[in-house]
């Protein structure tokens, strides 16, 4: 019995940690004031895209959207392109997040003349990371008689990281995306008070 119970301890310390990544849940809900989680992915050239790059040097929106072109990711993103000047003038960069190929993005991304980095997620890891849901769902997005293959779908959701690499702002974005890029500009105009 003594050494059973030793064992669950250690499966349970084991499962403890494999549960945490960068010293906050995968899958929790990251909170303001919560350090945001390191991460890394492929940008839609096909290069790594560190985080540690630009997190604690200026402020860094990751904004978590469901598909490349569609109707509302399409209004999100093509709100932070005509914010792009505002929000670079205030120190902010910008990456969006889905499920989408390298191949989806880099498409999208010359569709829509957006200049900010698009992060390539097919598994989910780093919506996990930042608490946002995710569903492992293949899809399609037809483009110029083309079909691009998603393989899995985040929830739409804004995460404004801070100068100090700690969660400033975390939501879900509802209603008129378009207007996601204004309200990460009065939240970092906030912080600058």
């Amino acid at each position: 019995m003594k050494q059973f119970l030793s064992f669950c301890a250690g499966a349970c310390a084991l499962a403890v940690a494999a549960m945490t990544v960068n010293g906050s849940q995968a899958g929790g809900e990251l909170k303001v004031g919560d350090k945001a989680p390191a991460f890394e992915a492929t940008n839609e050239e096909g290069k790594a895209w560190k985080s540690s790059d630009v997190v604690g040097k200026k402020f860094v929106v990751v904004y978590f959207y469901p598909a490349d072109f569609t109707g509302g990711c399409t209004a999100q993103a093509c709100g932070f392109r005509d914010n792009e000047k505002d929000l670079t003038d205030k120190g902010i960069v910008v990456v969006g997040v889905s499920g989408d190929s390298v191949a989806t993005h880099a498409a999208f991304k010359k569709e829509h003349n957006l200049k900010f980095t698009l992060l390539s997620d097919p598994k989910g890891a780093v919506a996990k990371q930042f608490g946002v849901p995710f569903t492992a769902k293949q899809g399609n997005a037809k483009f110029k008689n083309e079909t691009f293959v998603r393989e899995g779908t985040a929830q739409r959701w804004t995460v404004v990281i801070g100068t100090d690499g700690k969660i400033a702002a975390r939501y879900a974005v509802k209603g008129d995306t378009a207007a996601d890029s204004k309200k990460v500009l009065e939240v970092v105009q906030n912080l600058k008070k």
